[in-house]
């Protein structure tokens, strides 16, 4: 059985191949029942989009993919806290987990409005923090 550990490499790995192609990198993973429905970055670069977020890219992914809009029985994996426009669409989408890494105490939902999400969603914070941390401090210092 694969644990919440193992999905958030998996998002680390996206946020790693969002760096790797100039995007701020953040990965993101939306599991159901164990199996990968969808899995990206942020391309917000690439798409010319400002919602292009790993988040809202995986749940378009996911709900094409399971002819749903709403993911009661799936969980996201995420590196970075949701900003509130994803927090919404989550929230929209009844999804039924979020497991996030950093904290973003400046643009995260939680900031502004933790309701946003569905009152059922579960919520997982902090794993593997350090790590997404990192990645996020290294692709800004360089861009500095």
């Amino acid at each position: 059985m694969k644990g919440d550990e193992y999905y958030m490499r998996l998002a680390l790995e996206e946020a790693e191949r969002a760096r790797a192609s100039g995007e701020v990198p953040v990965g993101a993973v939306l599991v159901v029942e164990e199996r990968i429905i969808a899995r990206d970055h942020n391309r917000t670069e690439q798409l010319c989009d400002p919602t292009a977020h790993a988040e809202m890219l995986c749940l378009t992914a996911a709900c094409t993919a399971l002819q749903s809009k709403y993911l009661a029985h799936a969980t996201l994996y995420v590196t970075l806290e949701p900003c509130a426009m994803c927090a919404a669409a989550l929230g929209w989408a009844q999804i039924g987990g979020l497991v996030y890494g950093a904290s973003d105490p400046q643009k995260g939902f939680t900031r502004y409005t933790p309701a946003l999400l569905h009152p059922r969603t579960r919520v997982r914070q902090g794993l593997l923090a350090e790590a997404a941390q990192y990645l996020l401090q290294e692709f800004f210092r360089s861009r500095r």
